[in-house]
């Protein structure tokens, strides 16, 4: 399942638009802000499809049967693109677990690169609800390795994918290696350079959120 938020017109569009503009993205803190913002429309739209239970709740003036949610899912993030947008997602599952994984690019002399993850830190995984925040859903390679990582921890129930941007090829390389994993888009670009960037796309999320980085 692949999902589109922009597809049905919204605030979303709004904020996606600023994060594509050149000129609002001087703004570091507008720019982080409009990621979140796509986290907490994210978080809404996958709240939709969890499990709920009924549970009773003594307020001053009674007792109200109320829906709420069975379980907490696990917030993941990918450092460091994916902070801004993990942290949408915190906002609405407020009492989640959360998990980090440093997946990066390692850029070759020849132009190629590798995905490098060396660092991961997680709660149990066996039979929860997984949902992986990654700005940018661009080759998918970085994705699949933090899956199957993630996988080595445990096996989860469900796995949900949020980006604020994603290119099909990723999506199609992401739905070959892990067809049931369900995939949230602010919005989708078909185009990828040779470099592996999404255009139109929006650049660096991490630079543009938190600064340069020297090339590893």
């Amino acid at each position: 399942m692949v999902i589109n938020l922009s597809e049905q017109d919204s605030l979303l569009s709004t904020w996606v638009s600023e994060l594509r503009d050149v000129q609002v993205q001087q703004d570091r803190m507008r720019f982080r802000r409009n990621l979140e913002r796509v986290g907490e429309v994210a978080a809404w739209r996958i709240s939709q499809h969890l499990p709920y239970v009924e549970r009773e709740i003594q307020t001053s003036m009674g007792v109200s049967n109320c829906r709420v949610l069975e379980e907490q899912p696990v917030l993941a993030t990918v450092l460091r693109a994916g902070l801004p947008l993990h942290q949408g997602l915190l906002n609405y599952f407020d009492k989640a677990d959360n998990a980090f994984i440093s997946a990066y690019r390692k850029h070759n002399r020849d132009g190629s690169f590798e995905i490098s993850l060396e660092y991961v830190s997680c709660p149990e995984l066996e039979n929860r609800v997984i949902i992986i925040a990654d700005a940018m859903l661009a080759t998918g390679s970085s994705l699949v390795k933090t899956i199957q990582y993630l996988r080595d921890e445990g096996h989860p129930r469900e796995i949900h994918i949020v980006s604020a941007i994603a290119c099909t090829v990723g999506i199609e390389y992401v739905k070959r290696s892990e067809p049931h994993v369900k995939i949230w888009c602010g919005a989708i670009d078909e185009e990828l350079t040779a470099k592996g960037y999404i255009v139109p796309g929006l650049g660096d999320a991490g630079d543009l959120a938190f600064g340069t980085k020297v090339q590893m």
